[in-house]
């Protein structure tokens, strides 16, 4: 889910909030969104890879706010709210959150190239390499520990971010929601 900022031209109304309420209502008539329909509304399936499925949970997983197994409508508000219009500095502290498995505030190498190995993945259709991840991984800790202590605080990884285009590109996680949300609203017109 991206980094860039929100246009005018695509922006959520109130009254795309409201078909999303609809939308939700009519597809999770419990109140709740789980994670198989949540997959289904990124596309991904049984004929998926598991990169993509583990993305996917990683994702769901951070925006179950209160650990249920389920978004409520306001947890997937929330979501809706932080992928269309979220500002940068709320998009990085997301993304963040996805990279820190432990939830300790503090990025591991190996919770980076957890990630990092995923992304390549899904990006070149499974053609990445150890070596690949390896220097991706490695060149994100160069250019953002910059206390050297073989941790990336939320400081550091936002900090790294904003500064280099190639950092950005990297840590950022892109579902391409967007371009979803608007082909959803556009089928239904």
């Amino acid at each position: 889910m991206g980094q860039v900022q929100a246009t005018t031209d695509t922006e959520v109304t109130l009254q795309n909030i409201q078909e999303l309420y609809r939308k939700f209502t009519d597809e999770c008539p419990s109140g709740n969104l789980h994670l198989h329909e949540f997959k289904k509304i990124f596309g991904v399936s049984s004929k998926s890879s598991e990169e993509e499925v583990a993305f996917i949970e990683l994702v769901f997983k951070s925006f179950d706010t209160n650990k249920d197994g389920k978004l409520d409508f306001m947890e997937y508000v929330a979501a809706v709210n932080l992928v269309l219009r979220g500002k940068l500095i709320d998009k990085l502290k997301w993304s963040f959150k996805i990279y820190d498995n432990d939830g300790n505030g503090c990025l591991t190498n190996q919770e980076v190239r957890r990630i990092i190995k995923i992304i390549t993945k899904i990006k070149w259709h499974n053609d990445s390499n150890v070596e690949t991840v390896d220097y991706i991984c490695d060149r994100i800790f160069e250019l953002t520990d910059k206390n050297k202590d073989s941790q990336i605080s939320l400081e550091e990884f936002i900090e790294g971010a904003e500064k280099d285009p190639w950092l950005m590109e990297q840590l950022r996680l892109d579902l391409a929601p967007k371009t979803w949300f608007i082909k959803t609203q556009q089928k239904k017109n």
